[in-house]
């Protein structure tokens, strides 16, 4: 389990998990994720306090922060985090800006 704050009006790098399934809550702030399934259509989703989410095994993701205010998310990764290697970073549709502070 992870605690991130993406910094506020910014965006992370975008990246896709190798074998790993993230499970989030957000607890704090406003924003957006874009999700890119491996076979699917991408998906743009509001970020706002209480919203749980899935990023499954294999879909690519990136986090855009409204406003001044950070985004506070907590994250459960199943099976646990295997090493550095676990996240390859992917083009997505926000330029980066920060990228979070876990």
């Amino acid at each position: 389990m992870a605690h991130f704050r993406f910094q506020a009006d910014a965006a992370s790098q975008a990246v896709v998990h190798r074998s790993v399934v993230e499970l989030w809550y957000v607890c704090a702030g406003h924003g957006e994720i874009w999700r890119k399934p491996a076979a699917g259509p991408e998906l743009i989703l509001a970020l706002s306090p209480g919203l749980s989410l899935e990023i499954p095994s294999g879909c690519a993701f990136q986090v855009r922060v409204d406003g001044e205010a950070p985004l506070d998310v907590l994250a459960v990764t199943l099976p646990p985090w295997p090493g550095d290697d676990e996240a390859r970073r992917v083009n997505g549709p926000w330029s980066p800006g920060l990228d979070p502070v876990a």
